[in-house]
């Protein structure tokens, strides 16, 4: 929070942004309000400057041009900052420290090596098909649950676990995990999206989920090919296809019905295919891709059980907290607990068009019903769970050892907190001063071709707020206006911005970061981002023509009829 004196000395000027603030013109304020963001993917990319210099870089650039050009007030720019600062740490950082402590616990007590047992039996000793069912049905099914960077933190440690060599786990973790995020976390992007736009939620999700299959369906080839080339492909291809058609299919059925289940459920229906598919279907696999166990020391049921232990936990406690009804709604009494905090210096004072106070700069502090918490409780378990069972020797642990093994995570994830708080702090700044804005007005100038355009929206605001959430929530009402100029289905915009934002977290440095971190070498953002970026376009590109095909009537009556709250 900010301190009384300080927020005395923020000032009480009152703050409209201006999609035209610069020269009048709309195009011209969005080239400059590009500026931070074009810079922190230049300097990453380009130059391999460190990621925290970056995000810090860039920032600076926010606020001058926050300041500057948009004639936002240097108090208000200063504490937009400081809420973005605020949502850095609660809750992304806390989930993150979370779920890289307990992955971390793995580590630390030797069950890693049964871990890898497991998957090793299930994916027929194939490096790449036990990967393929971690990073896309399992990390499908955590992004259902949790989302918040918690899939990317846990999948991508879990498959350096299996045998993937580091880099290359980041980068099949983000891509595996795109095309559900726009269902994650209960598809709170969906409900964001359809209630800021004005479309019923339920409609957004049914017509997502008649364009996320044409995706999904392909997933799993791209992450082989990620992984082994042609190759990976030519020998897995049968299982890639099996898997990837299932969950399309669980996307297409669950959206229509229960959208706040559809990664959930299409994740588990993927992974059920994968394991029933393996039984009577072995791969060719090479030597440099088979998983090296030891039979003679294949782990009992009673070490299988300890080393899935914390991501069975993990799934277990936030499917309760999030599904619960009966009695009692454990999701909305969790969520009573929640804190709304009108942010000192922005709450009342950054106005929308209309005049009234802008809802952005309440700023929500989750507890309880943070997914962090619950990866906590689990990784706790998990502690005196290991520290009571040493597995007749085999794997001592003690509850100090446990414990600090948080303290070194903590250690080892400073830089990476610096850039993810930073990161958050720039995205407040362009989005409160009106810079991510203007972007989206001067796309929305295209007319009919916006419907081909209209996904960027959805791309580029999870890529620089790195959540899908915040892009629904910033550019739904420009999506539906744009789409009433333009005479287009709004629902089709709405879905269009949330599955793009999905695809626009395969290049968040928010969650490049979460990556790099989670196999251990920080600082590998660039590398990682540019092994994912020609992907994240591509299928940006793909996105485009599907929804501009939808937006003109081409699919006819393969979309649902429109609904609207």
């Amino acid at each position: 929070m900010i301190s009384p004196l300080l927020q005395a000395g923020l000032g009480a000027a009152s703050f409209t942004p201006n999609p035209q603030a610069i020269g009048g013109s709309v195009v011209v304020t969005a080239l400059v309000g590009l500026i931070p963001l074009l810079a922190f993917f230049v300097l990453l990319g380009a130059f391999k400057v460190k990621t925290h210099w970056c995000a810090i870089i860039s920032f600076l650039l926010a606020v001058v041009i926050a300041i500057v050009g948009f004639k936002m007030p240097f108090g208000m720019t200063l504490a937009a900052g400081t809420q973005g600062l605020a949502l850095g740490f609660m809750p992304i950082i806390y989930i993150i420290i979370a779920a890289v402590w307990l992955y971390n616990l793995t580590e630390v007590s030797g069950r890693s090596d049964d871990l890898r047992s497991v998957f090793n039996t299930v994916g027929k000793g194939d490096v790449r098909a036990q990967a393929l069912i971690v990073a896309f049905s399992f990390c499908g099914l955590l992004e259902g649950l949790a989302g918040f960077g918690a899939p990317v933190a846990i999948v991508a440690a879990m498959l350096v676990t299996l045998g993937v060599k580091p880099l290359k786990a980041a980068a099949v973790t983000v891509v595996g995990n795109a095309i559900n995020v726009g269902f994650g976390a209960m598809a709170i992007p969906v409900t964001t999206a359809g209630k800021l736009g004005g479309v019923a939620p339920t409609y957004v999700a049914n017509v997502m989920g008649h364009i996320t299959p044409f995706i999904a369906v392909f997933i799993p080839l791209i992450l082989l090919a990620m992984m082994d080339g042609k190759r990976g492909v030519a020998q897995l291809w049968p299982l890639a296809l099996v898997v990837g058609a299932v969950t399309a299919a669980g996307h297409f059925f669950t959206a229509s019905f229960s959208y706040e289940l559809t990664a959930v459920l299409a994740s588990l229906l993927g992974f059920g295919a994968a394991y029933l598919f393996l039984l009577v279907w072995t791969p060719k696999t090479p030597d440099e891709y088979r998983s090296q166990v030891d039979a003679a020391s294949a782990p009992s049921a009673s070490r299988i059980s300890l080393a899935l232990a914390p991501y069975v936990l993990v799934v277990v406690l936030i499917a309760f907290t999030k599904l619960w009804k009966l009695g009692v709604d454990i999701d909305q009494a969790l969520k009573a607990t929640d804190l709304k905090l009108k942010w000192p210096g922005v709450y009342g004072q950054l106005l929308n068009a209309d005049g009234t106070p802008a809802t952005s700069a309440i700023y929500n502090l989750q507890t309880l019903s943070n997914p962090g918490t619950w990866i906590f409780v689990a990784a706790i378990i998990v502690v005196f769970l290991y520290a009571a069972t040493d597995s007749e020797g085999r794997y001592p642990m003690t509850i100090q050892k446990g414990f600090a093994t948080l303290a070194n995570t903590v250690y080892n994830l400073r830089l990476s907190i610096l850039t993810i708080a930073m990161v958050m702090a720039l995205a407040f700044v362009m989005n409160f001063s009106g810079q991510t804005t203007s972007i989206g007005a001067a796309l929305a100038l295209t007319g009919a071709a916006f419907g081909f355009l209209s996904p960027t929206l959805g791309w580029l605001g999870t890529a620089v707020a790195g959540s899908a959430t915040s892009a629904g929530a910033l550019f739904a009402n420009l999506q539906s206006t744009a789409a009433a100029g333009a005479h287009l289905n709004p629902g089709v915009l709405l879905s269009a911005n949330t599955i793009g934002g999905g695809l626009g977290k395969i290049v968040s440095p928010q969650n490049l970061t979460i990556a790099a971190t989670a196999i251990g070498e920080p600082g590998t953002e660039s590398e990682i981002l540019r092994k994912v970026a020609p992907i994240s376009i591509g299928l940006l590109l793909f996105l485009g023509i599907l929804v501009f095909a939808a937006s003109q009537g081409w699919m006819g009556a393969y979309l649902p009829e429109l609904v609207v709250n």
